[in-house]
């Protein structure tokens, strides 16, 4: 096997392997003993998923999250100057996209590390392709700023850029606080404005809905602890 960084994609929530995930991903899996995570818990649960003969204690995890001294990251790519695999796996959907995993790559890719991304889900890429917006010409904006006015004038900022680009802005939020940034959303932003709403993506409990913000106002869903994609368009 190719001494590599993979970037391995998880499922966005209880959704059978089979549904979101390649086989060549599992086949992968079975030969790398050395990997880096957001928290060991999940992830030796997703590998032992994955497969089910895996033997656990024969691997070694970093843990890579809010906790991780910067210092500490390239120390995680040791392996691979031994000739062996790593693998990223994110807490879910796609490594390094709106994912810590992002600085590991980065390193990988200044040290000449080949690094090879797997296919799986990406939660925003789903909730582009199913919104009817533009995808030629997207944005990626990640969280707003907690703060409520801040945020308010965010979300008319990245309203302004789509009216006047034509281009499709996407956000996300702490799902906790999903029906409070959708409820600001529909008191800051013109009624003809189009927002979709992304939620529990690929689940039986998925909902993708694309509604002006006017037909939105008296009509939001509980969003509460759902994986949410927010998108705006005209």
């Amino acid at each position: 096997m190719q001494p590599a960084l993979y970037l391995i994609p998880v499922t966005l929530g209880d959704t059978p392997h089979a549904q979101v995930l390649p086989e060549q991903n599992k086949e992968i899996i079975r030969q790398i003993t050395h990997f880096i995570v957001e928290n060991t818990r999940s992830a030796r649960r997703f590998l032992k998923q994955a497969n089910p003969q895996i033997d656990i204690n024969h691997l070694t995890f970093c843990e890579l999250n809010l906790h991780t001294a910067p210092t500490e990251y390239a120390t995680f790519l040791l392996p691979l100057e031994q000739g062996l695999p790593i693998g990223l796996i994110s807490e879910a959907g796609c490594p390094a996209i709106a994912d810590p995993g992002a600085e590991i790559v980065a390193i990988a890719q200044q040290k000449g590390y080949v690094v090879q991304p797997l296919v799986g889900p990406s939660s925003i890429l789903l909730a582009l392709m199913a919104s009817g917006f533009n995808g030629q010409n997207f944005a990626f904006n990640g969280y707003l700023p907690i703060v409520s006015a801040q945020r308010i004038a965010s979300i008319r900022r990245l309203e302004t850029k789509a009216c006047q680009e034509r281009q499709t802005q996407i956000f996300i939020e702490t799902p906790y606080r999903n029906n409070q940034l959708a409820h600001e959303i529909v008191q800051t932003c013109h009624p003809s404005t189009q927002l979709c709403i992304a939620s529990d993506i690929t689940l039986p409990t998925q909902l993708i809905l694309t509604r002006s913000i006017k037909q939105w106002k008296n009509n939001l869903p509980d969003l509460n602890k759902k994986p949410t994609i927010f998108i705006i368009s005209q």
